[in-house]
C-alpha cells in the first residue's frame, strides 16, 4: 500500500511541475491550476441499523471528535466552471454512546456503551465547481462531485467499551463512495473551502464476536452495525 500511494504522489507530482510550466500568469486566469491544503474534519455515522442478539438499538448519541487531512489537486478550468481531480489523507474520529439494554426495556436502568472509531482513509474525489464571483484576485464557488475512499484497515482503529460481549472485531469494506459538497473562496493563490459529505453504503462489511454455547464450547456471531459516514471539514491551502 505505501508503494501503490507513493508512485500515485511521484506521478501527480511530476503532472502538476509540467502544469505549472507550460501556464503563467495569475492563478485566477490560468486553464490548470494545481494545489496543496491541510485541515479539520468532525464525523459522525447515520446509524441505519444496529442489532446486539435480540436487542434493537435505536437511541443513540453521536459525539463529534477533530479529525485532520491533507491533500494535492489539480483543476482544470473553462471560464467560471472547473473539474477538480484530489488526492487526500483523511484521519477522522466518532464516539457514539448508547443505552445497550436498548428503549423497548424502559424500566430497567440504563448501561451504557460506546463505539470509539479511528478511520485513515486515501480519498479520490472528482469534483465539478462553478465560480460565481471570480473578478481579479477574488473568487467564490461552490462545488460538488463523487468521493472513492479507500479504508486503511491496518491503520484504523474499533474500540468496543462496556460491552458484554467479547473478542468483537470489525470487517470494513475496503472502499466507500461518498457524495461531497461545498463552498470556497480565495483571495489570490490563497483559499479556504468548507464541504459537507455523506456516505452512499455501509462501512462495516461484519462484526463479529464469540460466544459461549451450553456444552462449553466458543462460536462466533453477528451483531449488526449498519453505518453510514457524515462528515464536515474545512480546510486551508494555496493554488498555483
Amino acid at each position: 500500500m505505501k508503494k501503490i500511494a507513493l508512485l500515485i504522489t511521484i506521478f501527480i507530482g511530476l503532472n502538476l511541475s509540467c502544469f505549472a510550466q507550460e501556464n503563467s500568469g495569475t492563478s485566477q486566469g490560468k486553464n490548470i491550476n494545481f494545489g496543496i491544503k491541510g485541515g479539520f474534519n468532525t464525523a459522525m455515522y447515520f446509524i441505519d441499523e444496529f442489532k446486539i442478539k435480540d436487542i434493537t438499538i435505536d437511541e443513540i448519541q453521536n459525539n463529534y471528535k477533530v479529525g485532520y487531512f491533507g491533500a494535492m489537486f489539480v483543476r482544470f478550468n473553462i471560464k467560471k466552471h472547473f473539474i477538480e481531480p484530489e488526492l487526500s489523507y483523511h484521519v477522522s474520529k466518532s464516539e457514539i454512546t448508547f443505552d445497550k439494554k436498548g428503549s423497548q426495556h424502559p424500566d430497567i436502568e440504563p448501561d451504557y456503551a460506546s463505539i470509539n472509531s479511528t478511520i485513515h482513509t486515501i480519498e479520490l474525489p472528482v469534483l465539478y465547481g462553478y465560480n460565481f464571483i471570480k473578478e481579479g484576485p477574488y473568487g467564490m464557488s461552490f462545488f460538488a462531485g463523487p468521493k472513492l475512499k479507500y479504508v486503511w484497515n491496518k491503520k484504523s482503529e474499533l474500540v468496543f467499551s462496556n460491552f458484554d460481549q467479547q473478542g468483537i472485531k470489525e470487517k470494513p469494506y475496503p472502499f466507500n463512495l461518498n457524495v461531497v459538497g461545498g463552498v470556497g473562496v480565495n483571495i489570490s493563490k490563497i483559499f479556504f473551502d468548507f464541504r459537507y459529505e455523506v456516505g452512499l453504503g455501509n462501512i462495516s462489511k461484519s462484526v463479529t464476536y464469540t460466544e459461549s454455547n451450553p456444552d462449553g464450547t466458543v462460536s462466533e456471531a453477528n451483531m449488526i452495525f449498519k453505518r453510514r459516514s457524515n462528515l464536515l471539514s474545512f480546510s486551508f491551502g494555496f493554488m498555483f
